[in-house]
């Protein structure tokens, strides 16, 4: 985020507390959902389906308030056709990569987008680099290391590599929402994602595809639903409060996740990557709570 001046104090309300909450637990419910579907299905198909399954929603939210013609027409096209292709990238390789690993350590893997951001600001956006901020990227990417082990305890690489190259999208993905002009609200920006990711992923599927079960399809489509609640959910949250003061509880997603992957598959952490997890929540919440002390009233 770009640095201001002036400190802001008021208290977080506990309303977008509430809703962001809500909105990691629906995120780490697509996760897990995600990873039940992409044992038997390809990544691609399974990405396809969770856009296909959002567009209802996604349209629904885009019919209130200014009309929707009138949203498409003041658009950023350019912005936003690059914003959801490298979004598109990041979920679609996050569930190529989910087989390979528990489910808790792929999310954390994915949380270092955070991180990423800090390195990639300076080149893409000309930001500043502060030596706090470089210094709790390291520490987080040390604990990206703790995760994935490369002391070869895992039995393949794969799962990792694919599992970071989702992290260094979706941080372009953010990189790019800085982007993007703020006349476009957040449902034409969820909306033009959806529809974006629907058309491109269709495409893929003459490259891979499986017929899927009415079971698989039914996970699917609760797949997509919950998604788009849980980006909305998110939005309205950020839109009571600051990116910064909610930091803290986005995290709760990989404690979801760990009780999901131990219900579900029975994955348990490890001391190393439990250690690794933890250095990674906290460099993330360290970057974001020094750029709320610097934020100023919202414009």
């Amino acid at each position: 985020m770009p640095p201001i001046t002036a400190v802001r104090t008021s208290a977080v309300p506990l309303r977008s507390v509430a809703l962001i909450l809500v909105s990691m637990f629906c995120f780490a419910l697509v996760d897990a959902l995600a990873k039940s579907v992409t044992l038997a299905y390809p990544a691609n198909e399974v990405t396809f389906f969770r856009m296909l399954f959002g567009l209802l929603p996604a349209v629904a939210v885009c019919l209130r308030g200014k009309p929707l013609v009138e949203r498409i027409r003041h658009m950023d096209v350019r912005g936003q056709t690059l914003r959801a292709l490298t979004l598109l990238g990041a979920s679609g390789l996050f569930f190529a990569g989910l087989p390979y690993m528990p489910l808790s350590e792929a999310v954390a893997i994915v949380y270092s987008e955070t991180l990423l951001v800090i390195v990639l600001a300076p080149l893409l956006l000309k930001e500043a680099l502060k030596p706090r901020d470089a210094l709790a990227a390291a520490v987080g990417f040390v604990g990206v290391l703790f995760v994935v082990r490369p002391d070869g305890s895992h039995s393949s690489w794969l799962g990792p590599v694919l599992l970071m190259s989702s992290a260094f999208f979706g941080a372009l993905s953010i990189i790019q929402i800085k982007r993007i002009r703020a006349s476009d609200d957040s449902g034409t920006t969820v909306l033009y994602f959806t529809v974006i990711g629907t058309i491109v992923t269709s495409v893929s599927l003459f490259f891979a595809w499986r017929a899927p079960t009415l079971q698989a399809l039914a996970v699917m489509a609760l797949l997509g639903g919950f998604a788009t609640a849980g980006q909305l959910l998110m939005t309205m949250a950020f839109r009571q409060a600051d990116a910064g003061a909610l930091a803290p509880y986005n995290y709760t997603s990989i404690v979801w996740a760990a009780l999901f992957g131990y219900v579900a598959w029975g994955e348990t952490i490890g001391a190393m990557s439990l250690l690794g997890i933890a250095l990674i929540v906290t460099s993330s919440v360290a970057v974001a709570m020094r750029g709320k002390q610097q934020e100023g009233p919202l414009v």
